[in-house]
C-alpha cells in the first residue's frame, strides 16, 4: 500500500472498510466526489473538534487541511496533515509526499490518511486507515488527545464509508 511508503511505523492507528457492490472504479470515484460536510452529524462533530476556530480550506473535498500525498488511482489515494492537534489554536498544514520525508517537527503529531480499494469475492472493499506519528515530545499529549477524540474520529470514517458506498452503489 502507497500509506507504507510514507508512514511505515505509527504510534496511533485506526482502520475501517466496508464492502461495496459497486466496482472498484465507481468506489474510487466516490471517494473523490465524497463531501465531509454534508451530514449534519459530521458538520457538528468537525466543529466539535476544531473548538470552532475557523476551519482550513477543503482539499479535493474529502477533508480540511490535508495535503494529497499519492495517488494511484482506482486503487488508493493517501492524504497528510500535520499539527499540534490537542492545542485548540492549532493550524494543521497539509503534509505533501516531499515532507513526509522528513522529520516530524517538534511538538507536532503527524497524519497519514489513505483510502484503499480492493476486489474482494465479486464486490469491492473500501478501507480507511488513519496513522498517526507524533514527535517524543508531542506522544503523550497527542494520546491524551487521541483518547477524547479517537470516537468521534471513528464516527466520522464510519459515516464517509457509508456515503462512499451509498454513492458508488448510485445507478449500479
Amino acid at each position: 500500500m502507497l500509506i507504507d511508503r510514507f508512514m511505515p511505523h505509527c504510534d496511533f492507528f485506526e482502520r475501517h472498510t466496508i464492502l461495496t457492490r459497486a466496482t472498484p472504479e465507481r468506489a474510487y470515484d466516490a471517494i473523490l466526489r465524497s463531501n465531509l460536510r454534508g451530514s449534519r452529524i459530521v458538520r457538528a462533530l468537525l466543529m466539535l473538534r476544531t473548538m470552532k476556530r475557523a476551519p482550513a480550506r477543503p482539499t479535493g473535498g474529502l477533508a480540511e487541511g490535508f495535503t494529497l500525498a499519492a495517488e494511484d488511482p482506482p486503487r488508493e489515494l493517501v492524504i497528510g496533515i500535520e499539527g499540534p492537534f490537542w492545542n485548540p489554536r492549532c493550524q494543521p498544514r497539509g503534509v505533501d509526499a516531499e515532507r513526509f520525508l522528513t522529520p516530524v517537527p517538534p511538538n507536532t503529531a503527524r497524519g497519514a490518511w489513505n483510502f484503499f480499494v480492493e476486489v474482494e469475492g465479486g464486490k469491492t472493499r473500501v478501507t480507511t486507515e488513519t496513522r498517526v506519528l507524533c514527535s517524543d515530545d508531542a506522544r503523550r499529549k497527542f494520546a491524551i488527545y487521541w483518547t477524547f477524540i479517537r470516537p468521534f474520529s471513528g464516527l466520522i470514517r464510519i459515516m464517509m464509508l457509508r456515503r462512499i458506498r451509498n454513492e458508488a452503489e448510485r445507478g449500479s
